[in-house]
């Protein structure tokens, strides 16, 4: 796996860079069928039901890809791994504005899914294999932020550039803008071999069994199931929810539907920040990381009460007040997995995590578009975001165990006697 060697304050900035526009980029194409949504499903007279099928379509070849793309991840050069996955997914954002049926729209989304697997766990064995425990916190809730950076530029532009354009052009701007970033990571991308080879290395082969006999695993597999289904929420159904339910013009959502998504991009990289110093400081890992994911879950309460204002800006105030709450979530979550896995088994771990994780996906936007076709209103929708954080909350308190390296099982290795794994 070609990485850079890791800088005396055990990091590289050029490539956590690339990795933060690889993942903004990455957001942008996936954001960009919600902000479509409205305009889309009119032109082609689709009802909410069927609409909810299409945000969802992605998941579902997202997080049935995302345990081979782990696995793969572990056993093939990261560099050409990603790159590939990014080249399929500008393709595949370019081709949704070629879409001029339900039928193909539907088997684009699928395809975007397929190529987007790759993304996070490449992203994750890289912070694992280079970064130490005390600067993850910040590193991870940096690729966090170019995520929550793409959804945002996503929505606040769209509206625009879709209102002046049209929604087709809108598509071919963002596969064009996708594909630059390939020549910088073909020029820049690190050369170096980290000795990190997730399910192989010097205490012999790891794999799917070992990883879930671990409860931890399984604590961490639905508290991501959580976390996305908030997260998903907001990102397949808010502007369709301003639209529909608040009665608001497409170029006021754009501007609206960014803000609280925005103030989790800039929430991320302080909570970040924030738990890396209180370990740095001889906090402990487990009660650092897993107070930030208890509080940021709990912070969904917000939720009941801004479905129930009536004021448009009100609800966006407490959306926004919940978003800089999350940031607390969005920047503990994967460097719990990072540490609990270590850099042996970090791609086959997140990208079992993320499979979990993103079944949300298929669920969230489906239930709420069954909920509003059935009730007519959003209400249902957004108290049950609130019971599946609580469920979260519950799961990182009392499911995953300490926050330290797990000591995996002794294997041979190729020609010489078991011993101990233990990461540090």
């Amino acid at each position: 796996m070609p990485l850079p060697q890791s800088t005396e304050n055990g990091h590289n900035p050029r490539t956590l860079a690339l990795l933060v526009a690889s993942v903004f980029l990455c957001y942008v194409a996936r954001s960009s069928f919600s902000v479509i949504a409205p305009v889309v499903s009119k032109e082609l007279g689709l009802p909410p039901d069927k609409l909810g099928v299409l945000l969802s379509a992605f998941f579902w070849s997202y997080a049935t890809s995302l345990v081979f793309a782990g696995w793969l991840v572990d056993r093939c050069k990261v560099l050409w791994v990603l790159g590939l996955g990014s080249l399929l997914w500008s393709l595949a954002a370019g081709a949704t504005g070629l879409a001029e049926s339900f039928a193909a729209l539907l088997v684009v989304r699928l395809a975007l899914g397929v190529s987007q697997a790759t993304a996070y766990p490449c992203y994750m064995k890289i912070i694992a294999s280079t970064f130490p425990e005390r600067r993850r916190g910040l590193a991870s809730s940096l690729i966090e932020s170019g995520n929550q950076l793409g959804t945002t530029c996503a929505t606040l532009t769209g509206g625009f550039i879709i209102a002046g354009l049209g929604w087709q052009a809108y598509c071919f701007l963002i596969a064009g803008v996708s594909f630059l970033w390939l020549p910088a990571w073909v020029r820049w991308a690190p050369r170096v071999t980290v000795q990190a080879q997730g399910a192989t290395g010097s205490g012999g082969r790891l794999g799917f069994r070992e990883l879930l006999r671990v409860r931890s695993a399984w604590g961490t597999f639905f508290g991501q199931f959580a976390s996305n289904y908030v997260w998903i929420f907001l990102l397949t159904w808010l502007p369709s929810y301003l639209v529909m339910e608040r009665r608001l013009p497409l170029k006021t959502v754009a501007v609206l539907g960014a803000v609280p998504i925005l103030a989790l991009a800039c929430s991320s990289p302080f909570c970040g920040w924030l738990s890396d110093r209180l370990i740095s400081r001889g906090g402990s890992p487990t009660r650092v990381r897993k107070t930030f994911m208890v509080c940021g879950f709990l912070s969904c309460t917000l939720y009941v009460p801004a479905v129930l204002v009536k004021d448009p800006i009100a609800c966006i105030a407490l959306l926004s007040l919940h978003c800089l709450s999350w940031g607390l979530v969005s920047s503990s979550i994967w460097p719990i997995t990072q540490t609990l896995a270590g850099p042996r088994m970090a791609g086959t771990w997140v990208g079992v995590q993320n499979a979990c994780g993103n079944l949300a996906g298929v669920v969230a936007p489906a239930l709420t578009g069954f909920i509003v076709a059935r009730t007519g209103a959003f209400y249902l929708a957004f108290v049950m975001v609130w019971i599946v954080a609580v469920c979260g909350a519950l799961t990182y308190l009392f499911v995953v165990g300490r926050v330290e390296p797990v000591r995996w099982p002794e294997r041979p290795a190729a020609g010489g006697p078991p011993e101990a794994i233990l990461y540090t």
